[in-house]
């Protein structure tokens, strides 16, 4: 099993997803590797996305094609740090992790249309290596319109989408428009919400265990 962590938006929660699927993986004997193709916003002291993995998931094994500095969408971020992304390279890093792992996640950055390079979005990048995703949303208001845009989006790339899992959902909330997100997301469209993970949730056994 191979797949794509896209988001919503920016800051969903895709990569506390990621990392602790990875490490349901690992504890159910599956060997992980974790791929992020472009990692911008690096700042001495702080571990990237990988790394931060690598702490919760022990044992997987990570990736980063490309790690800028700037903190902004890759394509801006490449531009003011002079780097060239080739998806070749992508490519190669996600076929080495694919044909030694069992599970290989290959995290994206922000939302599907998020620009790479000239004329390419994320979405190009999803399908250039040809993987079924799963998008993370946030439970809070707006999730409605940004959910359903991304499910669309996704379906009219020819983009397979595995599911939708709801990250930092409240523990206690009165709230209509979060405790009816699940409810509306799947009336409007044929995709599912496959989870609803609460906040500081670390145990994702679950969804780990429906994934494979």
């Amino acid at each position: 099993m191979n797949f794509f962590v896209t988001g919503t938006d920016t800051d969903v929660g895709k990569s506390y997803i990621c990392k602790h699927l990875a490490k349901e993986f690992i504890k159910l004997g599956k060997k992980t590797g974790y791929l992020k193709p472009f990692q911008s916003g690096f700042e001495e002291g702080i571990d990237p996305d990988a790394k931060q993995i690598e702490i919760i998931a022990k044992g997987v094994i990570t990736k980063s094609s490309y790690i800028t500095n700037t903190p902004c969408t890759p394509l801006v971020s490449a531009q003011i740090d002079n780097v060239d992304y080739n998806l070749e390279k992508v490519k190669c890093d996600y076929d080495e992790l694919k044909n030694n792992c069992d599970i290989t996640i290959v995290e994206g950055s922000g939302g599907l249309y998020v620009p790479v390079k000239e004329n390419i979005l994320m979405s190009d990048v999803i399908k250039f290596l040809n993987l079924p995703t799963l998008i993370v949303a946030r439970p809070n208001l707006g999730t409605i319109n940004h959910t359903l845009m991304t499910i669309k989006c996704a379906q009219n790339e020819g983009i397979k989408i595995i599911g939708v899992v709801i990250s930092n959902y409240p523990e206690a909330t009165d709230d209509p428009v979060i405790l009816r997100a699940k409810e509306m997301i799947e009336n409007y469209c044929s995709t599912k919400v496959i989870a609803i993970v609460k906040k500081g949730q670390t145990d994702l056994s679950q969804l780990a265990k429906n994934l494979t």
